[in-house]
């Protein structure tokens, strides 16, 4: 694991994370997330963009593929409703001589090496772990360990985005964090053709015909405003050849039961 000392405190690193993702939506919005990341003057700094979208619609794909067309480690930090400010930036831990050590959060560890941060669902974090973030979501740059006593600044090449879902959350996200937190860019439902392509890219051994079923019933959905999103598509397309090796049976014989047991038996009616 490596490690950084900063006025005499070792700080353990987190390490970036490699995930088989690939985006395959709409361009457009790859060119927006990346705009908003550039920096076109010495005394320009980046947006910290924010994407709102419901769950299951390729947000977290869109921020790892923005982050690795600039060239960048990517690390990820997951919110949750009982994320501490010391989670987001330093965590002391025992260490194997039963000495206090100093772990640096993801976050951390991308403003240090200069990496992407994707702070995923962060509509999940109560008002005290936003607070500890505002000065790094403006000008300034930096945050502060109330831990060890240290000011932590970003590198330059330091870029974050989060994620929210457009859902209920936990916590209303404070409206000094929302004006933070810019440009907002929005990830609907995909058209047909994209859904295809999206089901094609994750799962390459389907078949043609269960991959049109699939997206025949999410874009019923989409038109009725549910929340069936792509990700459900491809269980239920994975779910259905899994049956289909077990069984021999035809895939429109097992689209139902695969539907049924993925989003439940009221989803069964955008099959007729």
């Amino acid at each position: 694991m490596d490690s950084i000392i900063l006025n005499g405190i070792k700080l353990a690193l987190a390490g970036p994370i490699e995930l088989p993702l690939r985006w395959v939506g709409d361009d457009e919005l790859l060119r927006q997330l990346l705009a908003a990341w550039m920096v076109i003057d010495e005394r320009d700094i980046p947006f910290n963009p924010r994407l709102i979208g419901k769950p299951g619609v390729g947000k977290t794909t869109l921020g790892y593929a923005a982050a690795k067309r600039l060239g960048r480690e990517v690390y990820l930090f997951q919110a949750t409703m009982d994320t501490r400010p010391e989670d987001l930036i330093v965590t002391p831990v025992i260490g194997p001589d039963g000495s206090i050590q100093y772990a640096a959060s993801s976050l951390v560890s991308a403003m240090i090496r200069g990496g992407v941060l994707i702070l995923d669902e962060g509509n999940r974090m109560s008002e005290k772990a936003w607070a500890s973030l505002a000065p790094l979501l403006d000008d300034r740059r930096y945050v502060e360990s109330v831990i060890t006593g240290l000011r932590i600044h970003a590198h330059r090449e330091f870029r974050i985005v989060v994620t929210m879902n457009e859902d209920s959350s936990t916590f209303e996200v404070p409206e000094y964090i929302h004006s933070r937190l810019q440009p907002q860019l929005y990830i609907d439902f995909p058209e047909a053709g994209e859904e295809l392509a999206i089901l094609k890219e994750n799962l390459p051994f389907a078949g043609s015909a269960i991959l049109g079923y699939v997206v025949d019933f999410l874009q019923k959905g989409h038109a009725a405003d549910e929340p069936y999103s792509v990700r459900d598509g491809i269980n239920i397309a994975r779910y259905a050849l899994k049956m289909m090796a077990a069984t021999q049976k035809e895939p429109r014989e097992l689209l139902p039961l695969a539907v049924q047991r993925i989003l439940g038996e009221d989803a069964l009616r955008y099959l007729k």
